[in-house]
């Protein structure tokens, strides 16, 4: 929940100009995120998120720059830079990325921690994740679909 959570933030500051922590949480809500003001705070901490001048004078949320970047956003960035397509039998998800790609995808996928995600084993356009059960492994697909569909946009 807390990896779609930032993902979700991710997408809402690169979208709006968030300007403070309730405005943040205001658009998680209307996201179906029911967050508090702590939650929030923490999430922007973890993220790394910084203040930088906006539009109108005012002051935005943003990823930070350089080697400070978020984990999740350097995941995002190489997912969506390198995977083809998602899909899944029984307990097993195949990931199929760009030619010489699969490594990295795959180790961005580790350094997320999943909890359902068992182990993963990459080759050059195609790396595997095993989960816990089959109903983990729709529920990963459905995941990682959402976030090529994001990035599509």
């Amino acid at each position: 929940m807390k990896t779609r959570r930032h993902a979700k933030i991710l997408e809402i500051i690169g979208s709006h100009n968030v300007e403070t922590q309730e405005e943040l949480q205001a658009l998680l809500r209307q996201a179906g995120y029911q967050v508090t003001q702590a939650t929030v705070s923490r999430d922007i901490k973890e993220l790394r998120l910084i203040k930088t001048p906006g539009t109108g004078g005012g002051y935005r949320y943003t990823i930070a720059k350089g080697g400070s970047e978020p984990i999740s956003a350097k995941f995002h960035s190489i997912f969506s830079g390198s995977v083809m397509r998602v899909q899944y039998a029984q307990n097993i998800v195949v990931v199929h990325c760009l030619p010489g790609m699969a490594q990295a995808a795959c180790a961005a996928m580790d350094s997320l921690h999943w909890d359902q995600v068992i182990g993963t084993l990459a080759g050059d356009d195609t790396f595997i994740c095993i989960v816990t059960s089959e109903r983990e492994a729709e529920d990963l697909v459905l995941e990682l679909k959402k976030m090529l569909s994001m990035t599509e946009r």
